[in-house]
């Protein structure tokens, strides 16, 4: 299997449990923090939604600069916009990654930057696993804290959460 055939399996199946987790997340409790140096819950979903097109990025551009302002994010008011900001990165990731070469991701190096500050260039594969798709899982999964500490049931992602087994 092509490695962006790989990734278009991976990133449809993954993207399935992060609309899950995002459907959960009540606007109600957007404001809400686990601890005063904690992302807001609204900014944790929302960079999260965001995430889900970084590979589409990674693939069509040569870097990305902070200082630039090119990044540009829709406003998030409601679940609906994050499901839908989600739901739209996934649909270009994979569309870019239909049309992207093996080889090119492989060998085409990526930069994040923040003007004259190179905070890390790597090839567009690594890019697209470090700081996209693990990037988004690890997030997820500080989501799912978020979640559980507001008492909101957790979606199973691998089998069964806990709030999904039956009670014996």
């Amino acid at each position: 299997m092509s490695l962006t055939k790989a990734l278009i399996t991976e990133i449809q199946h993954e993207s399935v449990s992060t609309k899950k987790m995002l459907e959960r997340v009540p606007a109600e409790k957007f404001d809400w923090r686990p601890h005063a140096k904690s992302m807001t819950l609204k900014q944790l979903a929302t960079h999260i939604a965001n995430l889900s097109g970084w590979v589409s990025l990674i693939i069509k551009t040569d870097y990305l600069d902070f200082l630039e302002g090119t990044l540009k994010r829709p406003e998030i008011n409601t679940t609906e916009d994050l499901v839908k900001e989600n739901q739209s990165g996934t649909e270009q990731t994979i569309e870019a990654l239909q049309s992207a070469k093996d080889e090119d991701l492989l060998n085409q190096n990526w930069t994040l930057r923040k003007g004259e500050h190179v905070i890390m260039e790597m090839t567009k594969a690594a890019f697209i696993r470090s700081m996209a798709l693990n990037h988004l899982y690890h997030h997820r999964a500080q989501l799912s804290v978020y979640l559980r500490l507001l008492d909101i049931p957790i979606p199973g992602m691998y089998g069964p959460s806990a709030d999904e087994m039956p009670k014996s």
